[in-house]
């Protein structure tokens, strides 16, 4: 995949956060499909001439917002719009403990 991210060291945002929006900006638009490999840490940093900690900042932002998701030594993908599923055990493991205490 041909990346068309640019970072400019002037702007007020991190270089981080750039980088994040426009992969986002990417993801969204489906010029990166579900399933397909992001460029590795190195690979992308050197080609944006920025350290490895900027590109692994966004990748973990990324992560957080459920966008992308690591696939271990293979790199990460981007993900369907499936999303998270958290609270709801949370709330009725609580419910039932209530219960109990009465």
């Amino acid at each position: 995949m041909k990346t068309t991210i640019r970072v400019n060291r002037k702007r007020p945002e991190s270089m981080t956060k750039q980088i994040t929006d426009q992969l986002t900006g990417l993801i969204e638009s489906g010029a990166m499909t579900v399933g397909s490999y992001l460029p590795s840490e190195r690979e992308l940093a050197n080609s944006l001439k920025v350290a490895r900690n900027v590109v692994r900042g966004s990748y973990e932002n990324l992560m957080r917002a459920g966008r992308i998701q690591s696939e271990g030594r293979k790199g990460r993908t981007v993900r369907g719009a499936g999303g998270k599923k958290k609270a709801a055990a949370k709330t009725s493991r609580s419910a039932g403990t209530k219960a109990r205490k009465k």
